[in-house]
């Protein structure tokens, strides 16, 4: 019986053992208390804390540079003021102008030209040949079909010469040997352009530019501009001299088609024209220093 007993007691040593799993075969993992779940808890909690923490701070590093913005100039209300940008104004002003004194004698200063006061009045060229003088309408006519230069005075009468200068055709103004004197230059037709300019205008020019004198029915000038501009009259291609002391034409050295080149004019207005007319015209030249 004892025998007996011991075998029972062993055998429920054994199921005691078994319902309690130390005999099961499973990894036994350490059972942790309430406490230590807690604080793992917490831990996890303190790392996604953490891992939230620098976007805090970028955010708040973001919101920093935002607000250091460059200061703007306000007014007393607090209003930011934009001051409006400063141009210098580009308008051009057109002073009158005036004769003014000359270093060269017989020259008169308009603006930044220098010209003659008197027309031209040489019969040789600057090489020195002569220039053919014309006095007869044939002489006109045939120096004007053929394309050689001449020259002449208004109705061939020299006294008129020393008042108006002499008339050239065109091919006398052309000629490569030189129709101005030394020290001279023919006035191109910008150079009447600028000249105009510097008086205010084509219809206020030709009021300066007339003499005081010499024109007929009164239509005088002022000359304030010093030019001294006289009604010389001119000749026309078969020979006729037309319009002594109501009209003055003057040559310039530009071409305007091949049987025509570019002139200007006073007349009994108080503009000053521009034309183009046959190079076989006989009209007045007035010279330029450059």
């Amino acid at each position: 019986m004892e025998k007996a007993k011991t075998i029972i007691t062993i055998t429920g040593a054994f199921i005691f053992l078994f319902s309690n799993g130390t005999m099961s075969g499973n990894i036994d993992y350490p059972v942790r208390s309430h406490s230590d779940q807690t604080s793992s808890k917490s831990i996890l909690t303190q790392t996604k804390s953490a891992q939230t923490d620098p976007k805090s701070v970028q955010t708040k590093t973001k919101s920093v540079q935002t607000v250091s913005k460059p200061a703007q100039p306000k007014t007393k209300s607090g209003q930011t003021v934009s001051k409006p940008a400063q141009t210098k104004s580009t308008q051009t002003v057109i002073k009158p102008v005036t004769a003014t004194k000359s270093a060269v004698p017989g020259t008169v200063r308009i603006g930044t030209q220098t010209w003659a006061i008197a027309n031209l009045n040489v019969n040789t060229f600057r090489n020195g040949d002569s220039i053919p003088e014309a006095k007869t309408n044939k002489e006109w006519v045939t120096a004007g079909e053929s394309g050689k230069p001449a020259w002449c005075y208004y109705n061939n009468d020299p006294a008129n010469g020393l008042k108006y200068g002499k008339l050239y055709n065109w091919f006398a103004v052309n000629d490569p040997r030189g129709l101005a004197p030394a020290g001279w230059t023919l006035s191109g037709d910008a150079d009447w352009s600028m000249l105009t300019y510097f008086l205010g205008g084509q219809e206020v020019a030709g009021n300066k530019m007339k003499n005081t004198s010499g024109w007929s029915d009164d239509n005088y000038g002022t000359n304030e501009s010093g030019f001294t501009g006289s009604p010389g009259g001119y000749r026309v291609e078969n020979g006729t001299f037309l319009n002594l002391g109501s009209i003055g034409t003057w040559w310039s050295s530009t071409e305007s088609k091949a049987s025509t080149a570019i002139d200007h004019y006073l007349a009994l207005s108080r503009s000053l024209g521009r034309s183009s007319s046959p190079k076989q015209r006989g009209e007045s030249v007035r010279c330029i220093r450059k």
